[in-house]
């Protein structure tokens, strides 16, 4: 590529996104620090229906639910008198690049194909990528994936190798680099030269694709079971899984516990050489989830579509290990491989199902497919090549980087509860960071309210606070 100075291409970073989506994201913007997010989603111009019927045709959506009797069985075995909830689990790996993200991909490059883009790009080390070049291939458009693949001894982790084999099998064009910045730039520099379609996965678009996902599980479980699921978990990371899913939810009127789960990996950083190779998961996880959580516009568009704390009720974390455990019993009991991304949530439904009656009903909200990278084994071989030690052992043993320790029974299984409010605090902490307190205005304080989901009362009460720092 004849790429320009990086410096020069972040300089225009809000002309080219508006080029490559098409939305004035300046347009939005009506306080010091708030913007109009409905106004953002509702540049979708399509109601749940009409994205179904994309779907529909593009064959995405539509996925089986069915209820996990075994692996409910199995936690009712360790639960307390009266509790073991039903485990429900949305089979999203049924999509053509099978996982949920094929949803988002759908709707970005159906918009693409009605703008009369002739490619499309994609920043993703994951699933996305295979599912943007799956859509791509079957509208005729381009595709490029820019990926994060390596540390700088050129080792990549051979989950994040099988999909770039995936990308590159439904005719994308891959390109990788190592971790750290060069991701961002060179995605920039992709958008600006080519002039493809931005098939991000923070715009309207792609969380408006997971709307359908939502609705989905409830008119699913009202079939199976006579009512709305009482408790959904999902697996979190950017947030756009979270947000879509949940937006859904409400348009199906349901009153759904939403839980976000992620698999703790706090203590390695996410854009460290020396820490890249040495976690076993690639999203899903906290290094992604809480920043994305606190600081939800550090995506690669001006405003995220994607907003979690604007929908979550919980936040917790399980081990590396018990997603491992998580995704055997899923093959032992249920007869199904699946990856470790929707795993991720099944770890903390197994858990989470021990602490309520058994006349509950807790949904898995997605599963992805598996493959020979992203096998457990192939996983746990190279956590091994990378000094993390492998063995059995309580959740409690479970250091990232250093420990994988899976469990040997499920009431070995555990959640560790994130403080939701102590993370709106730091999602308040950021936005406000650079104007005064006395500036804001009331739109402002409304903003917040919105991303945070606190009284008038509770947000004073921390503005106050940050205004005595």
């Amino acid at each position: 590529m004849n790429s320009q100075a990086s410096g020069t291409v972040v300089d225009r970073r809000d002309a080219i996104m508006r080029r490559s989506v098409g939305i004035d994201y300046d347009s939005l913007r009506v306080g010091r620090i708030a913007w109009d997010y409905e106004k953002l989603m509702g540049t979708v111009d399509r109601d749940v229906q009409e994205v179904a019927q994309i779907q529909l045709q593009r064959g995405v959506g539509s996925t089986q639910m069915f209820e996990a009797k075994r692996l409910t069985e199995l936690a009712r075995t360790v639960s307390a008198p009266g509790c073991g909830a039903r485990i429900f689990i949305k089979d999203e790996a049924a999509n053509p690049a099978g996982s949920f993200k094929d949803r988002r991909a759908s709707l970005s490059v159906h918009e693409a194909v009605l703008r009369g883009y002739e490619g499309v790009v994609a920043a993703t080390s994951g699933n996305y990528g295979a599912a943007v070049a799956s859509q791509a291939a079957r509208s005729g458009l381009k595709c490029i994936v820019v990926q994060e693949a390596f540390d700088s001894r050129g080792k990549g982790q051979p989950e994040i190798l099988e999909k770039a084999r995936v990308c590159e099998d439904f005719g994308a064009e891959v390109i990788q680099c190592t971790v750290g910045p060069e991701l961002f730039y060179l995605f920039l520099q992709v958008l600006e030269e080519t002039k493809f379609f931005n098939a991000s996965l923070y715009t309207p678009f792609s969380v408006a694709g997971i709307e359908t996902l939502g609705v989905e599980i409830v008119e699913d479980m009202r079939t199976l079971t006579g009512k709305g699921p009482d408790l959904v978990v999902i697996t979190h990371a950017g947030g756009g899984n979270v947000t879509g899913t949940a937006r859904g939810l409400k348009i199906a009127g349901s009153t759904a516990q939403v839980v976000g789960a992620s698999v703790d990996l706090r203590g390695l950083h996410m854009a460290s050489d020396r820490d890249f190779n040495r976690k076993s998961f690639t999203t899903g996880h906290s290094g992604f989830a809480m920043p994305f959580t606190t600081r939800p516009d550090r995506s690669d568009v001006p405003f995220s579509a994607a907003r979690p704390l604007r929908y979550l009720d919980r936040m917790v974390l399980v081990t590396q290990g018990e997603v491992f455990y998580a995704t055997e019993m899923l093959s032992k009991c249920e007869g199904l491989q699946r990856g470790p991304a929707g795993n991720t949530s099944l770890a903390a439904a197994l858990a989470l199902a021990q602490t309520l009656p058994c006349d509950s009903t807790i949904v898995v909200q997605e599963t992805e497919y598996t493959g020979a990278g992203k096998h457990p084994w192939a996983q746990l071989g190279f956590a091994v090549e990378n000094g993390v030690e492998v063995k059995t052992g309580d959740r409690s043993e479970n250091i990232p980087g250093r420990m994988i320790a899976i469990p040997e029974s499920p009431d070995e299984l555990g959640v560790t509860e994130v403080d939701l409010t102590r993370t709106r605090e730091s999602l308040i902490r950021q936005a406000v960071e650079g104007v005064p307190i006395v500036d804001l205005m009331p739109v402002d304080i409304e903003f917040l309210a919105d991303e945070t989901r606190l009284t008038p009362s509770e947000l004073q009460g921390t503005l106050d606070s940050l205004a005595r720092e």
